[in-house]
């Protein structure tokens, strides 16, 4: 984990970074599975893991790992690929919101378990004591965040299909020399996309 964390930092390292949406998403979904390895160190620890073994711990981070982390890494290829798929692009300050709302929602739905299950707090349990409500509470509001942020991802689909700013080929301004055959096409591609055989160089 840590190597991949590492490797993706150093990937960024020196590029021309412009913080548009999937940019965010992308450095969300670091973050995210960062701290969802940081707690499964925790967890590698056999005293540790004895304690913690079936409590709210363990959920918060398998969910910061695979949920959160694959959630996150979705939104970004959507927000980067939708006007090439569609033709049509997002306003850019719905796609920031969309992933400021979310970030704080998830957050605070997740992070908020990681102490209940310190605190002795059993997974599977239909009910718990009253001394675990406060965290609930929290990790409850959270997800009512988390939910407006969804149905405000679906308006946003539904706004870009039908009311989205066109786009053309080259929508992100891939430069000549890093392109790659997708982007010297028209947003949607064409259903046939080359007469010929195009030369790669």
């Amino acid at each position: 984990t840590g190597i991949k964390i590492f490797s993706w930092i150093a990937t960024m390292w020196g590029g021309s970074i412009e913080f548009k949406t999937p940019m965010l998403w992308a450095i969300g979904f670091i973050f995210l599975f960062t701290v969802g390895g940081v707690t499964g160190v925790v967890l590698a620890n056999g005293g540790m893991d004895i304690a913690l073994h079936d409590t709210y711990y363990v959920v918060a981070h398998f969910h910061y790992v695979l949920s959160l982390g694959a959630v996150f890494a979705l939104f970004a290829g959507f927000y980067y690929w939708i006007g090439k798929m569609s033709g049509r692009q997002y306003p850019e300050w719905m796609g920031k919101l969309h992933f400021w709302i979310t970030f704080i929602g998830v957050n605070l739905v997740f992070f908020p378990q990681h102490f209940l299950g310190l605190s002795g707090m059993p997974r599977r349990y239909p009910d718990y004591p009253d001394s675990y409500a406060g965290w609930n509470e929290v990790s409850s509001i959270g997800s009512y965040i988390s939910g407006g942020a969804t149905l405000f991802f679906v308006f946003i689909v539904f706004y870009t299909l039908f009311f989205g700013r066109r786009v053309e080929g080259n929508y992100w301004n891939v430069q000549p020399n890093v392109m790659t055959l997708e982007w010297t096409l028209t947003s949607p591609p064409p259903f046939h996309q080359f007469e010929i055989q195009p030369t790669v160089k």
